[in-house]
């Protein structure tokens, strides 16, 4: 722990040195879960609770705690094997204008069509690769939602150790669904997959799974997650 602290002390001082280049504390990647399982109203809910989520005052306050090392966002869709989807292209957040312009990005999606299935394990291969053009960033972070359990392509556990996760942080946030409108045979009881997503899905020392009871809870479900995520290095740590 103390090594750790005497790190980000020392990144934090090169990031604010005279001269220094641009630094980038953390590369968050965020994919939405939007199988056949997520309907329309359950889309919208998901999308714009994310904006809502970043422009959260205290979520707001952690992404801009350092403009001269800022985060950089970006978000993308998944459900089947084969389908994903850029929502947010990187955006470096360095002020309060490149937040809402995030946020603003995101209410303007509009929902395509999708396939049934769920393809977990390829959406985390999707992120990696992502993740994988931010090297440079201190730390790299996937985040995966989700209401059902891997149906189509490689399961998770089976991709957790592949080179396009190397070195990243996967944690996710768990969606509980109603019985009654269950369509899609992945889904599961919320305790269930949580456990499952602890199991098979997540990776790295501090990683975590997030939970929420359903799509009306997810805005207050991911500004918990994002406020426990969003690291913010403070060089009297190293005391």
């Amino acid at each position: 722990m103390k090594a750790r602290r005497l790190m980000n002390a020392a990144l934090v001082a090169a990031a604010l040195a005279p001269g220094a280049e641009a630094a980038c504390r953390q590369a968050l990647a965020i994919g939405l879960d939007v199988s056949g399982s997520v309907d329309a109203l359950e889309y919208r809910l998901q999308v714009d609770g994310l904006a809502a989520a970043l422009e959260h005052p205290e979520v707001a306050a952690a992404l801009l705690a350092m403009p001269n090392a800022p985060v950089r966002l970006a978000v993308f869709e998944w459900a089947g094997q084969t389908d994903q989807r850029l929502l947010l292209p990187w955006a470096e957040i360095e002020s309060a204008a490149a937040l809402a312009a995030a946020a603003g990005h995101l209410r303007d999606s509009r929902r395509r069509a999708t396939t049934h299935t769920t393809g977990l394990g390829a959406a985390l291969i999707a992120g990696g690769r992502m993740l994988g053009d931010q090297a440079a960033c201190w730390k790299r972070t996937l985040d995966v939602t989700g209401d059902g359990k891997s149906n189509e392509g490689p399961r998770p556990r089976d991709v957790r150790a592949a080179p396009a996760l190397a070195g990243i942080t996967v944690n996710a946030l768990v969606i509980g669904t109603d019985a009654a409108n269950r369509i899609d045979h992945a889904e599961v009881g919320l305790g269930e997959l949580t456990a499952y997503f602890r199991a098979e899905v997540i990776r790295g020392a501090d990683a975590f799974v997030e939970t929420a009871m359903g799509f009306a809870d997810f805005e207050a479900a991911m500004v918990r997650k994002l406020l426990r995520e969003l690291e913010v290095p403070v060089l009297g740590l190293a005391r």
